[in-house]
């Protein structure tokens, strides 16, 4: 669990890289405020008692996404690659399959940076804001809090056919979540049934929706975008601004939350390690 201290030195360190080099860090504040106790998933660099770079590593499964910064005048000198290396011996020892390096799409010195790392593009992820805009409000699409033992299996079959997790993956996330996280896990219903679920956090004055998936066999009925307004208007009325990820590459999740008002405002991109 990381201090209070060391997440405001995070935070600083964060608002001085993106002012200098105008883009939006990935740093998933959520994940950063419940970390787990028993793995070393933050790396820091510290010069004359101030903060100078930080790498964070970030679980989903057998998946890693690693993300980080290093202050502006503390560049170029190797500071980076040792954190890099660090996080990268803690994701292997910890069986991850697949390393993703997370890099804001704008950053031209983390396209420098990695030029020098084994890694590939492999998808590039939009950031989307919601802009006020009219919702239709269809009673017979409900969300709920997820509160039952079916509904905890709801979840994890939906991270299976939803994300592509294995069925261990999806179990062991599922618990993680569930532990260390403030997010708001939902249900969604629909024809007398489950149709999906979505997670909602609510930190730092904003609102940011995750891990939204609906059956496959209900897809295509209108059932996410209903819900989706629904839990938007439930947000919007608390008086937040409201957030979601969606990968480039989801052209039909892409439509839908445009469909919904919400609109691009920042992109990432993440390189597949290969070594």
């Amino acid at each position: 669990m990381l201090k209070q201290e060391q997440l405001k030195e995070i935070k600083a360190l964060q608002e001085t890289c993106e002012k200098e080099g105008g883009f939006h860090l990935k740093l998933n504040d959520d994940m950063l405020e419940n970390r787990s106790a028993d793995r070393q998933e933050d790396f820091f660099r510290y010069e004359d008692g101030k903060l100078v770079a930080f790498l964070g590593s970030y679980g989903f499964g057998n998946k890693v996404e690693l993300c980080g910064m290093v202050h502006p005048d503390y560049r170029r000198r190797g500071i980076f690659s040792e954190l890099l290396e660090m996080g990268l011996i803690e994701a292997k020892k910890h069986g991850a399959s697949t390393i993703l390096l997370n890099a804001p799409t704008e950053s031209q010195s983390a396209k420098d940076f990695l030029k020098n790392i084994p890694c590939t593009f492999a998808v590039a992820e939009y950031q989307m804001k919601w802009q006020v805009t009219e919702l239709y409000d269809d009673p017979s699409v409900t969300v709920r809090p997820s509160v039952s033992k079916e509904d905890w299996e709801a979840e994890i079959q939906l991270e299976i056919s939803g994300f592509g997790f294995s069925e261990k993956e999806a179990r062991e996330f599922q618990q993680t979540i569930s532990e260390t996280s403030s997010e708001d896990r939902l249900i969604i219903e629909a024809e007398g049934r489950i149709a999906g679920k979505m997670r909602v956090s609510e930190l730092n004055g904003e609102a940011w929706i995750y891990g939204f998936a609906i059956f496959p066999e209900l897809r295509g009925k209108g059932i996410g975008r209903r819900a989706l307004s629904r839990v938007v208007k439930m947000e919007h009325q608390k008086g937040l601004p409201i957030f979601l990820e969606v990968e480039a590459k989801n052209a039909h999740a892409l439509r839908l939350y445009e469909s919904c008002g919400f609109r691009s405002y920042h992109s990432q991109d993440y390189y597949l390690y290969q070594n």
